[in-house]
């Protein structure tokens, strides 16, 4: 009997912000993540990065700018990076976990490119805040070589588009790892963004909204549950007002039809709730889930969080 595939998204929670937060963090990950497959899931695993790419990217700039002999790096070196060092504590934590059970299966992080769009509408209104604040005299420099800036309360900041995933680079590779019943680490942080130019790939400067890539990840690995672990237990309407209402099962229907009314926060819910309605329209029998970590095994039993059916 073939096993039920979950794709889990681990929000900014289950990984903290810095390095010991990181390790304590996904520590506490691999337990709920080892208490899934305990109960007979297949799961593929993605994750956002926006601290940890921060940090990456910040740290390069300064060196380069410190260092002459070094350049800057590109943002899609600092995803990359970034999923690199985030899967290795992930991967060793959940390793270590379940050997702790008696459970010996393979974890592997897969370095995963996603392609976008280079005419992305995305890419005249670059929305995302990343790196060091930099002075007035830096910001222009960095608008002359063709990005763009914000100015920030501390200084300036570099901004990049958020562009919609197109297609998964490595995704028969991932495949191929669930389909070994094998734990797989993928598309990170919404995958390294790049663009198909004839027979090569090339890095863009941009970030792809984490939410979207772990919709499409669900998608093509035909998982039958998606799952979104963030900083709520449920979905609210009306959210932060006195009219608060918790979602405990809803339609897609009524999803979409909560979103076009505007409910949801286009900078944190609502990427999740597009992405849970665009993976269940895809096939039969499928449902997604947006909850906390403390509540994500009783969520997948039915027993809490938001069901979007």
């Amino acid at each position: 009997m073939a096993k039920k595939r979950l794709v889990l998204a681990l929000g900014h929670d289950a990984l903290g912000t810095n390095l010991p937060e990181q390790k304590a963090a996904v520590a506490k990950a691999a337990k709920t993540i080892a208490d899934f497959i305990q109960n007979g899931w297949q799961v593929a695993i993605t994750h956002g990065n926006t601290p940890q790419l921060g940090m990456i990217h910040t740290a390069l700039n300064e060196l380069a700018r410190e260092h002459k002999e070094y350049t800057p790096a590109p943002m899609s070196v600092c995803s990359a990076m970034s999923q690199g060092y985030i899967g290795y504590d992930l991967q060793n934590a959940l390793r270590t976990e379940l050997i702790k059970r008696g459970i010996y299966k393979p974890v592997s992080t897969i370095l995963t490119q996603v392609t976008v769009d280079p005419y992305d509408e995305s890419s005249y209104t670059p929305l995302k805040v990343v790196g060091r604040t930099m002075t007035a005299e830096e910001a222009k420099a960095e608008e002359e070589k063709g990005n763009f800036t914000v100015k920030t309360e501390n200084g300036y900041r570099r901004i990049v588009a958020a562009p919609r995933p197109v297609a998964i680079v490595e995704i028969d590779a991932i495949k191929a790892l669930l389909e070994a019943d094998q734990l797989v680490i993928a598309a990170g942080g919404g995958g390294i963004p790049v663009m198909e130019q004839g027979s090569s790939l090339k890095g863009a400067s941009a970030i792809i909204e984490k939410d979207r890539a772990a919709g499409l990840l669900a998608k093509e690995t035909d998982a039958d549950v998606l799952m979104f672990l963030t900083g709520v237990d449920n979905v609210s309407l009306n959210y932060g007002t006195d009219h608060e209402v918790h979602l405990d099962k809803v339609t897609a229907a009524d999803a979409d039809r909560y979103a076009k009314e505007g409910q949801f926060s286009a900078g944190s819910m609502l990427p999740k709730i597009e992405a849970s309605i665009d993976f269940i329209n895809a096939g039969k029998g499928r449902h997604a889930i947006i909850t906390s970590m403390d509540m994500a095994k009783d969520a997948l039993a039915g027993r809490g969080g938001t069901t979007i059916a």
